[in-house]
């Protein structure tokens, strides 16, 4: 790839080697349970994106935004690419339900100020109602692609001179703080998916029939990555589905796993206990998982139970250990930063619980303390464990934020003041010889690097300080997990000038009281037992009450305000 090369030229290049071949599948399962699909060759994807292209600049220049408020579908891939084709910066995001609150997407809107947001006719007339209500100075045109004749004849041509310095941007899930739109170029993208690749394929190749499966909502950094944008940057065809039909079954993700030939995949930490609970041996009967070649967990903490549990449970359809790819990354380095190799017999490294707690590594044996999966250290991007007080590197036995350098990493937040951009740029004091004194991006994870391996322990604005000392949330809802088996909040929460200790459960059966109170002392036990930490108040709540960011990452922030304002429906009042 030359650093010429832009996924349209690509997108393009494909086209002209071969134009016949298949390059996405959507399978719409929302009016048909059996699946409607829809495909694009390589050429219809090549003339759709320029004839879009020709109709989006006719209402926007060059380096105007283009918002894509649409379904999960075919259209969307094409908003996207169109949006970067005619020269605007496209701007994915989640379609707005009428009568919900989209907070998100309305600070979105008056951030970018759009001259195009691009929809389909299904949803153009509550999309246009949207908008409308958002009140924007100048209102944008509301553009259905679906209703447009996208296959004449004749495109229009850009040259990579034409593109603005901004492909695209992604707005951040906001787990801790407002969305923020990180901007990414193209040279960002490609630079990122070179890296990744050379992570994943290193020993062995991807093949050149492997297929990518994904049902992750475009508008998320992992969904648009690996589900829109690697299929053109590899030239390998996509089989994709809405995260709605997953949820719904999640079967349907397993069933196309095993269906396409080897099949790279993708999901967050929640999706590989769902999967493993809700498929049945009926649902893969006759098929075999033999040939993936990998499913990345990623988007939030990896946890080791339930890597294993997955492992386990499709280990008779030949699912393995290895097929499993933990791996680490933030929209701000574009997606990807490390990644690791499951496995069974070595699975995760064991580290003294107290010590954690005081920003100490120390080893321990296996079933002893903290489990925490190893990622590989990459040599692209560069990363460095840092002490964020003094900006020096940590000595290897102690705790520090993570920080990353390279060029796949974003040249900052769109349209936010300097104050707000302080984690791109930082500069490291005294760096080692050869290692780059900056521009650094402050990753705000922390994390540490021993024997070789990089460990990850949590965000450095979700730690929990009670009684002087140091807890991760991730552990303490990792140990309630193992019990309640659903999501899981920690929090802490100020009580007569002291922080205290609060868990936000949530259950996915309704239970009697009785059954309630096992589920109290069970997890107040194993709070004692494994955190040494007495808990405040034990909050049971309804499935889907815990607040959540667009990839599934607790909104920890917000569980504290909205139990400050007694907002949680208990099911134990």
């Amino acid at each position: 790839m030359t650093s010429q090369s832009s996924i349209l030229s690509m997108l393009h290049g494909r086209a002209s080697m071969r134009p016949g071949d298949v390059a996405f599948t959507f399978t719409d399962y929302a009016v048909d349970p059996a699946g409607v699909r829809q495909t694009l060759t390589w050429s219809q994807l090549s003339i759709r994106t320029l004839n879009l292209a020709r109709e989006i600049r006719r209402h926007g220049a060059v380096g105007d935004r283009a918002l894509i408020l649409a379904p999960q579908g075919l259209e969307y891939i094409l908003a996207f690419l169109g949006s970067m084709q005619a020269g605007l910066v496209a701007v994915p995001l989640p379609l707005p339900h009428p009568g919900s609150g989209h907070d998100r997407v309305g600070a979105v809107l008056h951030d970018t100020e759009p001259s195009v947001v691009l929809t389909t006719s299904a949803t153009a007339n509550d999309v246009g109602d949207y908008v409308a209500s958002s009140r924007l100075d100048a209102a944008p045109t509301i553009v259905e692609v679906d209703a447009l004749d996208l296959d004449a004849g004749g495109g229009l041509s850009l040259e990579p001179a034409d593109l603005p310095s901004i492909a695209y941007l992604q707005y951040s899930s906001g787990s801790t703080r407002l969305p923020a739109g990180v901007m990414l170029s193209h040279r960002n993208l490609t630079v990122n998916f070179e890296q990744l690749m050379r992570s994943f394929f290193a020993e062995k190749p991807l093949p050149p029939d492997a297929t990518l499966v994904s049902w992750l909502p475009f508008y998320h950094d992992m969904g648009l990555v690996l589900g829109v944008c690697a299929p053109i940057l590899c030239g390998r065809r996509a089989e994709l589905m809405s995260p709605v039909s997953f949820l719904e079954k999640p079967s349907r993700w397993m069933r196309a796993l095993a269906e396409n030939p080897h099949a790279w995949s993708s999901a967050p930490n929640f999706a590989f206990d769902l999967a493993a609970r809700k498929t049945t041996d009926a649902d893969l009967a006759g098929l075999d998982l033999g040939g993936v070649v990998g499913i990345i967990s990623g988007a939030e903490r990896v946890e080791p139970a339930t890597l294993h549990r997955f492992v386990d449970r499709f280990a008779h359809f030949n699912f393995q250990d290895h097929m499993m790819r933990p791996s680490y990354g933030l929209a701000e380095a574009t997606v990807f930063v490390a990644s690791g190799v499951w496995s069974e017999s070595s699975p995760a490294a064991h580290f003294d619980t107290e010590g954690l707690a005081a920003g100490r590594v120390q080893p321990c044996a296996a079933g002893k303390g903290t489990a925490l999966v190893k990622y590989k250290v990459p040599q692209s991007p560069l990363l460095r464990i840092v002490d964020g007080d003094t900006h020096r590197e940590c000595p290897s036995d102690v705790i520090g934020e993570i920080w990353v350098h390279g060029e796949n990493v974003a040249a900052g937040y769109w349209n936010k003041p300097s104050e707000d951009q302080s984690c791109f740029g930082a500069t490291l004091v005294d760096p080692a010889p050869g290692v780059p004194d900056g521009p650094w991006l402050r990753t705000g994870d922390l994390g540490f690097i021993d024997g070789g391996e990089l460990f990850i322990v949590g965000r450095i604005k979700d730690l929990l300080i009670i009684r002087g000392r140091n807890h991760y949330p991730e552990d303490i809802e990792a140990t309630v997990q193992e019990i309640t088996r659903g999501r899981v909040a920690a929090i802490s929460i100020p009580v007569n000038s002291t922080e205290k200790l609060v868990t936000v459960i949530e259950l996915k059966k309704p239970a009697h009281l009785g059954e309630l109170s096992e589920v109290k002392s069970d997890v107040t036990a194993a709070i004692s037992n494994a955190h040494g930490l007495n808990v405040e108040d034990l909050v049971l709540v309804p499935s889907g009450s815990i607040p959540t960011t667009t990839s599934g990452k607790i909104r920890r922030a917000a569980c504290v305000e909205q139990y400050r304002q007694d907002q949680f429906v208990r099911l134990d009042a």
